[in-house]
């Protein structure tokens, strides 16, 4: 069982804690996964949360060109490409 002895810090307004790599890999974490923490008692409890996978039609409706910067391709020559 992987184990650390870990200090608190201030993070903003809130309190942080890295995760030494070889808890996080014990636990099948990585960079960037989403997980749920919450207080069972008196213990922080972190689950991961499985990934989604999502559609390309649901990926597609969360497209907003004002968001996204418009076209996702120039449709006029940009530099000395010729059409």
């Amino acid at each position: 069982m992987a184990e650390a002895v870990l200090d608190l810090k201030r993070w903003g307004n809130n309190l942080g804690v890295r995760l030494p790599a070889a808890v996080a890999k014990a636990a099948h974490l990585h960079v960037d996964q989403r997980v749920r923490v919450s207080v069972e008692g008196t213990k922080v409890v972190i689950t991961p949360l499985e990934a989604a996978e999502s559609s390309l039609e649901a990926r597609l409706a969360q497209f907003d060109p004002t968001r996204h910067g418009g076209e996702s391709m120039p449709t006029s020559p940009v530099g000395a490409e010729r059409w």
